[in-house]
């Protein structure tokens, strides 16, 4: 889902309306489905949640799009919702819970901040695996590295050439008075 900006009210692409400041704290929860999980389309779905009572001081974010298994429906590739999947949406979702690359529990600032996004994507922690390595294993890598870009700089230079022949080789053939 995404937002967009409409002279001064933003709107979200299934038409809701949002005051810029975003003051109103209607939204209580954003869920993306899978793909292919509604049989009238094809395309990825979120399922929004509000509060009238504008007391929610904090949104929750599922991202459910990895979630589910899939099955053939005549010709459609289809996915549906497993009852144990659907538990962990609505227990992640009442408890207000954030799991790692599932969920996240945001401010309403927090949206604001990142240009009113509900995708749940938007507010994971990135995550970087490093694997030590010693200063002979880098070094060693690193010619790998110098040596791969040699060899493909010489064959580039390789190709040039070659290209440089053809055009060389190419001669205008004209129809004569015309």
């Amino acid at each position: 889902m995404r937002v967009i900006r409409r002279s001064r009210k933003w709107k979200l692409q299934v038409g809701i309306t949002f005051n810029p400041n975003f003051d109103q704290h209607i939204v209580y929860g954003c869920v993306s489905m899978p793909s292919n999980v509604f049989a009238t389309t094809g395309t990825n779905v979120s399922v929004l949640f509000f509060d009238n009572s504008r007391k929610a001081d904090k949104v929750v974010l599922i991202d459910a799009s990895k979630l589910g298994e899939e099955y053939k429906d005549g010709n459609n590739q289809r996915k549906r919702l497993r009852d144990f999947e659907i538990q962990k949406i609505v227990d992640t979702f009442l408890d207000q819970k954030a799991e790692d690359g599932f969920s996240v529990v945001v401010s309403h600032d927090e949206i604001k901040a990142k240009g009113y996004t509900l995708s749940a994507g938007q507010y994971f922690d990135v995550k970087i695996e490093y694997v030590p390595i010693t200063a002979d294993e880098f070094a060693e890598k690193i010619a790998g590295f110098k040596s791969r870009l040699s060899e493909l700089n010489a064959k580039g230079a390789e190709l040039d050439r070659e290209i440089a022949r053809n055009l060389d080789s190419l001669s205008f053939v004209g129809q004569e008075g015309a």
